[in-house]
């Protein structure tokens, strides 16, 4: 378990990140189509796991639309955003605000992403969305760097997030 705040006040996480050096754990989270998407749809590409509570929070927004700028030089490499909303909501917010470097998935239907990610918010105002997070992954899904944010309302660390993509 991880001690995380909202704007201060206390809450906590399920477990911790995986471990650098690990394999990451595969998932099954929803893509924009509704088709199930896992580890294996983005084989053979380094991994950008931005892990959000809602892109319909100003803070998810913003490390979104940032990851969105630092990934259009990349082609090695994918950039996932993964939250809580309904694909739907994921689509208006992606068109919206012309994001087309990073891809939205939902834990609509997943049965343990953020158990397994320990990310999974388990008390506050906020239980049953994951914390603020960000994880990279090799091309083997390898986990090279993670990151938890302390403070949910703040952003994550870009830099050492994009240096760890390479």
């Amino acid at each position: 378990m991880a001690d995380i705040t909202l704007k201060g006040n206390a809450c906590h996480t399920n477990g911790d990140l995986p471990a650098v050096g690990s394999s990451a754990p595969d998932f099954t989270l929803t893509g924009a189509d509704l088709a199930d998407v896992n580890l294996a749809t983005f084989a053979g590409k380094k991994k950008l796991l931005n892990i959000v509570p809602s892109l319909d929070t100003p803070t998810c927004a913003t490390s979104t639309q940032k990851f969105n700028t630092s990934m259009a030089s990349k082609s090695d490499a994918v950039a996932l955003v993964i939250s809580a909303d309904l694909v739907f909501a994921q689509k208006r917010f992606c068109g919206a605000e012309g994001i087309d470097n990073v891809i939205s998935l939902s834990t609509m239907r997943s049965k343990g992403f953020a158990e397994d990610y320990g990310v999974l918010i388990t008390d506050g105002p906020l239980a049953g969305l994951c914390g603020r997070a960000v994880v990279v992954l090799d091309e083997e899904n390898k986990v090279l760097y993670t990151q938890l944010v302390g403070e949910i309302a703040d952003e994550p660390d870009y830099d050492a997030a994009m240096a760890a993509l390479g």
